[in-house]
């Protein structure tokens, strides 16, 4: 079954990777296969994100640092909002960024993954982070029906909750937003395993969407599941939980 389950998610990033590029709609970086593709309009869905109330409220962002989610990155530090960040494949753990410690004139590059090097305070130990309020996540494709999303396929992005999850960092119903172009968003249920972290809301240049019949949440980490990498990785070793 899994096996299956993985296949049919490798055919959907192949189908929406295809289209992006044959409508033109996909930005560098090039190839956009591989990646989480940034797209035109990118910006405006950004700031859509930015004038709903669970951005207003949250202090502290979770968000990837993938290319179509550099303008919110930007956006949310000029709201004076303290970001949490993934380093690439979480080899580094988590980098925090805190707008009151970057100059002004500095948050435009602060906002790119070189600059959040640069302003931003690594943390590989999952339970020095502070807690967060809201997810803001990129992906290959999402489902309006079940709210699962899609990206590369390395299981990163639901590692990362998990490990959240697992140091009371977050809770199981953390609102989740996923900022995508139309074209990545998907009008039937997209087959899922028992890890996969589901969104509750999609923004894109054009539309709010309500995820329709969200599908529950993981519990927590799955060591069992884990692969090789995974294991190896400081965050999960600091974590403690699958040693």
């Amino acid at each position: 079954m899994s096996q299956n389950v993985k296949a049919i998610k490798a055919n959907i990033r192949e189908k929406i990777w295809r289209i992006l590029e044959e409508r033109k709609v996909s930005l560098p970086p090039k190839p956009i296969i591989g990646r989480i593709p940034n797209f035109i309009g990118a910006n405006l869905a950004a700031s859509k994100v930015a004038r709903l109330k669970v951005f207003e409220k949250a202090n502290v962002i979770k968000v990837d640092p993938d290319s179509p989610l550099k303008s919110f990155r930007e956006i949310a530090l000029r709201h004076g909002k303290i970001l949490v960040m993934p380093t690439p494949k979480l080899r580094r753990g988590f980098l925090v960024l805190n707008p009151r410690h970057i100059p002004l004139n500095r948050i435009a590059f602060a906002s790119t993954i070189r600059g959040a090097f640069n302003y931003g305070k690594i943390i590989n130990n999952p339970y020095k982070l502070p807690r967060i309020d809201l997810f803001v996540v990129g992906c290959v494709a999402v489902s309006i029906v079940n709210g699962i999303r899609l990206g590369k396929g390395g299981g990163f992005s639901d590692l990362e909750y998990a490990i959240l999850l697992e140091a009371d960092k977050i809770d199981r119903e953390i609102f989740t937003i996923a900022l995508v172009h139309d074209y990545q968003v998907l009008r039937q249920p997209i087959p899922y395993e028992i890890h996969d972290a589901p969104v509750d809301f999609i923004v894109t240049p054009t539309r709010f969407l309500n995820v329709e019949n969200r599908v529950e949440r993981p519990k927590g980490l799955y060591c069992e599941l884990l692969s090789n990498e995974h294991r190896a990785l400081d965050i999960v070793k600091n974590l403690g939980k699958c040693n």
